[in-house]
């Protein structure tokens, strides 16, 4: 048995489980995507593979918890970590492709299907990174790092580059947001049309937040320094962070991460937390891992999550969408029609809702950025207008 053969049988040992032998199993193929960086080709494989198998079972309904620790000895991280109630029979690889760095691994798995069914893990969501905000600005003397609020999101931009599979984002970590004020003065619903006002500009389905709450030193050192010698103190590092839907405003999301790591450098140097140095830093380092969670607890949020998109233009039989090629559309998808439903509840609150269109319609075109759909039986639109929305489930 040779080495690919050898991972994809341990790959599909981790999914097996036992169900009722009534259950019929069905195929489903997906695609993941791996770069190869400093991996090997054989690793860059599997975890495309791994990727891909993820997807398969998310569709069929499994429950993916997380993909860590090691696969016999094989990988030093990124083993598949699976809880679900259905079963993998066999996974068949269909084809495998090079893309500069990226490679791209088709599967077909033959799985026992549940209930809970997860279409959109094969569509990438559109996110909006913001500045972020530090809640006590003099933490940031030493060092001088005032400009890390914009430097942990462009950062974070870079995590989900790498790691991502289910987001596609842009940022606007130069302008500061009015979050942090509104969400002191527990002013949420004022954040609610503040994340759909940033949405509706950026053709963005959600909006990230983020508050740097402690940036501190603590008191003992981590070095028996001598007089001459300056000591080495660990610096704090707390953040939270907010996840919201910028098409009805609510909050998806929220969680506090912290963690500390020794400042290597003199308290009277001014860092650029901008600078490679920086991040190769011990403290820069901590601070890649914790994005890293980050970025995998967006993605677990929102993967099966319908991808939504904003009608941009409409004439006749035909419609133009804010999703494209980049958000994983292909030609001949097919997308339902919500008319948005803007209402004023009976205290003042504006909500947003949504009525579901008889409307269907398919991919004809594709750009990067946006796609073209028409009425399958070429049926002209009633009321459909523009800004109201595409969804697929």
């Amino acid at each position: 048995m040779n080495y690919w053969e050898k991972t994809l049988l341990l790959s599909m040992i981790l999914v097996l489980f036992t169900l009722p032998t009534t259950t019929h199993a069905q195929w489903y193929e997906t695609q993941g995507h791996a770069r190869l960086d400093k991996n090997t080709v054989e690793i860059a494989r599997t975890k495309a593979m791994e990727n891909a198998l993820k997807k398969a079972l998310l569709i069929a309904g499994a429950s993916v918890s997380s993909v860590q620790q090691v696969i016999n000895g094989l990988l030093t991280q990124d083993q598949l970590n699976v809880r679900a109630t259905g079963s993998v029979n066999s996974i068949e690889i269909v084809d495998e492709m090079y893309n500069g760095d990226l490679i791209t691994v088709t599967i077909r798995a033959d799985i026992f299907p549940q209930e809970r069914k997860c279409f959109a893990v094969n569509f990438k969501k559109s996110l909006l990174l913001t500045k972020s905000n530090i809640m006590h600005r003099e933490q940031a003397n030493v060092g001088k790092i005032y400009a890390i609020d914009k430097a942990i999101p462009l950062q974070l931009s870079k995590q989900l580059n790498k790691h991502s599979s289910y987001t596609t984002h842009t940022n606007i970590i130069h302008n500061k947001t009015q979050f942090s004020r509104l969400n002191n003065s527990l002013a949420y619903d004022e954040i609610a049309e503040l994340s759909k006002a940033l949405a509706q500009s950026s053709n963005s389905q959600y909006i990230l937040f983020s508050e740097i709450n402690d940036i501190s030193f603590e008191k003992e050192a981590t070095n028996s320094w001598k007089v001459w010698q300056q000591g080495i103190y660990p610096r704090n590092l707390a953040m939270n962070f907010y996840l919201y839907n910028g098409i009805n405003g609510e909050l998806v999301w929220q969680e506090e991460y912290q963690d500390s790591a020794p400042w290597e450098f003199t308290k009277r140097k001014t860092i650029d937390p901008f600078a490679t140095k920086f991040w190769q830093s011990e403290y820069g380092t901590m601070i890649n891992t914790l994005l890293e969670k980050v970025v995998k607890h967006i993605d677990e949020n929102i993967m099966c999550e319908p991808s939504r998109g904003n009608i941009i233009q409409l004439t006749g039989n035909q419609i133009t969408f804010d999703l494209g090629r980049q958000h994983g559309v292909k030609i001949g998808d097919e997308f339902t029609i919500l008319q948005r439903q803007n209402f004023t509840s009976n205290n003042g609150k504006n909500y947003t809702g949504f009525n579901t269109s008889p409307f269907k319609v398919k991919v004809t075109q594709l750009s990067q950025k946006t796609a073209v759909a028409k009425t399958s039986n070429n049926s002209l639109f009633g009321n459909i207008q523009v800004d109201d929305l595409v969804v697929r489930y």
